[in-house]
């Protein structure tokens, strides 16, 4: 069963109290699926809290730090993609690893950080 990995654009939908995306995680957590959140893509949504819709949300999720293989895997589809968002390439990168659905806002550099080889649900 495919998992979720959460782009930015999920995180700020969650703190702009979203339903759409508050429906989708709370189908998620009730199938026993904890999302991912990419170390860089917390760096891009966090602005110094409170965030209090934020932090509910990451409450349920794994966060993952950025290791030096994924570094450098993350390398490997820059080069091969020609993007340079190193933030979606890592998103890109995880959700390819363990087959996850990509939850964002920004299909488009998703697409072309996996080759249109992932799942994408866009809020």
């Amino acid at each position: 069963m495919p998992g979720l990995t959460y782009d930015t654009g999920a995180l700020i939908a969650a703190e702009k109290n979203d339903r759409t995306m508050w429906a989708l995680h709370a189908a998620a957590l009730s199938r026993g699926l904890v999302p991912t959140v990419p170390a860089g893509v917390l760096g891009e949504a966090w602005r110094g809290g409170p965030q209090a819709h934020l932090s509910r949300l990451l409450r349920a999720c794994r966060v993952e730090p950025l290791t030096e293989p994924q570094a450098r895997a993350i390398g490997r589809l820059a080069a091969a993609s020609g993007l340079d968002d190193t933030v979606d390439l890592a998103v890109a990168e995880g959700a390819l690893r363990r087959e996850d659905v990509v939850v964002t806002s920004n299909p488009t550099h998703i697409a072309q950080a996996s080759d249109g080889h992932l799942v994408v649900h866009i809020v």
